[in-house]
């Protein structure tokens, strides 16, 4: 649900998987055939599992981090992992890129020119659930333009705050 305000956005778990499976289905209709699937670790692996089990594709992770400060909302330098991780083999083929979102779009650029400029990618497309307004990078699959750039309140943040004895409290143990 978008605050009054166009600047908070607040998705349940259900929304969430929703949108998860609205994005599969945009990315089937195009007719695409891709090979793999590189998710960006962390905002990407949910969706990024959940596409490579419905599209039954070999799924890898490459991790990237840029938010940092207060609790993860301020973005700072980005950092790409040298390494990627996969199944078997290489990455190469048909390649299908999933993050989370298209927040600035710095992240998404940086990473499609790192994996340009090594890989043995034949064909890269990209997919996201959000595009932020202020993104500088549009995706070939999306669910949703959000024009106000809202923060998007995803339903796992509390794990970001949330620590073992808290948990320990909750179920009593």
């Amino acid at each position: 649900m978008l605050s009054e305000d166009g600047k908070h956005l607040y998705v349940s778990w259900d929304e969430y998987h929703a949108l998860i499976e609205k994005l599969a289905l945009k990315v089937h209709a195009s007719g695409w055939e891709f090979d793999q699937i590189l998710c960006l670790a962390r905002g990407g692996v949910r969706p990024g599992d959940i596409l490579s089990r419905i599209f039954d594709k070999p799924l890898a992770i490459m991790s990237t981090s840029s938010y940092r400060d207060s609790a993860g909302t301020v973005q700072g330098r980005l950092d790409i992992a040298r390494y990627i991780t996969l199944p078997r083999g290489e990455l190469e083929g048909r390649v299908l890129l999933v993050d989370d979102l298209a927040d600035s779009g710095e992240t998404l650029k940086a990473v499609e020119n790192h994996l340009r400029s090594g890989a043995k990618i034949a064909e890269l497309r990209s997919a996201v659930i959000w595009v932020k307004g202020i993104s500088t990078y549009l995706p070939e699959y999306y669910v949703d333009m959000l024009p106000t750039s809202p923060w998007i309140h995803q339903p796992f943040e509390e794990y970001d705050v949330l620590r073992p004895a808290r948990l320990a409290e909750r179920w009593k143990i």
